[in-house]
């Protein structure tokens, strides 16, 4: 068993990342309840999905290449865009159910699961992107642990959403979120195992190079840009305080 060694700049990178799209996120989806049927909805749940789905995409690649996998690895470019698009819809998805109509708990719980569901299919088809001279296999326990976090996650986040009056709580708790989703993302990369193809030693999940710093660096990046105009976007037209969604 190798030891796995991980960059621990890039670590700090993909929670800023996870932490920042939940902030961004929670004050975009604040207008979802009020936001008129028609195209002032379809805009306001693509931009809220967007920057949660879409951070919590980019930090899980980033958090694939902060990790050494002592091999060449490249991605599969339909399988990556895949696991994009699987986090953004599920993310609409649960914010249409719990953010739209009479509130229930039984929203809450149905959105959260699907978005959760939705959020551990992007994180194992990313894995599954992965191009390299190794075969994999996971950890039963852990996996389903990693699918339960993602669920758990994203009950609070749909929650927390729909629920919070203050900038300040939605700030704090998207440091909360931020540690959730990272936790969610490191269970599953505990999960898997590999095997080498030559030499049938078994390592754990990991991955690390000059090149796939430069790559992440691109991604926070880009990722920082697109969630800065969101949050300009959310700044000049968000309300100020959030519409509880269940009571005082």
């Amino acid at each position: 068993m190798i030891e796995v060694e991980y960059n621990l700049m890039l670590v700090l990178v993909l929670y800023a990342i996870a932490v920042f799209g939940s902030y961004v996120g929670l004050n975009l989806a604040i207008r979802v309840p009020s936001a008129k049927p028609g195209n002032d909805l379809y805009f306001w749940v693509a931009l809220s999905s967007l920057a949660i789905g879409g951070a919590i995409w980019s930090m899980h690649y980033i958090g694939m290449m902060a990790v050494d996998m002592k091999m060449p690895v490249t991605y599969d470019v339909g399988l990556t865009i895949v696991s994009m698009l699987l986090a953004v819809l599920f993310v609409a998805v649960g914010v249409v159910i719990v953010g739209r109509g009479v509130p229930s708990v039984a929203k809450l719980l149905g959105g959260g699961i699907l978005t959760g569901l939705g959020v551990a299919a992007m994180h194992y088809t990313g894995m599954a992107s992965m191009q390299m001279e190794a075969t994999m296999s996971y950890n039963t326990p852990l996996l389903l642990t990693s699918i339960a976090i993602a669920i758990a996650a994203s009950i609070a986040a749909l929650w927390l959403a729909f629920n919070l009056r203050g900038n300040l709580q939605r700030f704090g708790s998207a440091f909360i979120m931020g540690i959730a989703v990272c936790g969610m993302h490191y269970t599953g990369m505990a999960a898997m195992e590999m095997q080498m193809a030559h030499t049938g030693e078994v390592m754990s999940m990991a991955h690390s190079s000059s090149d796939a710093f430069m790559s992440s660096m691109l991604i926070f990046i880009g990722s920082a840009i697109v969630l800065s105009l969101l949050w300009v976007i959310a700044s000049k037209n968000a309300p100020q305080k959030a519409a509880l969604v269940f009571g005082e």
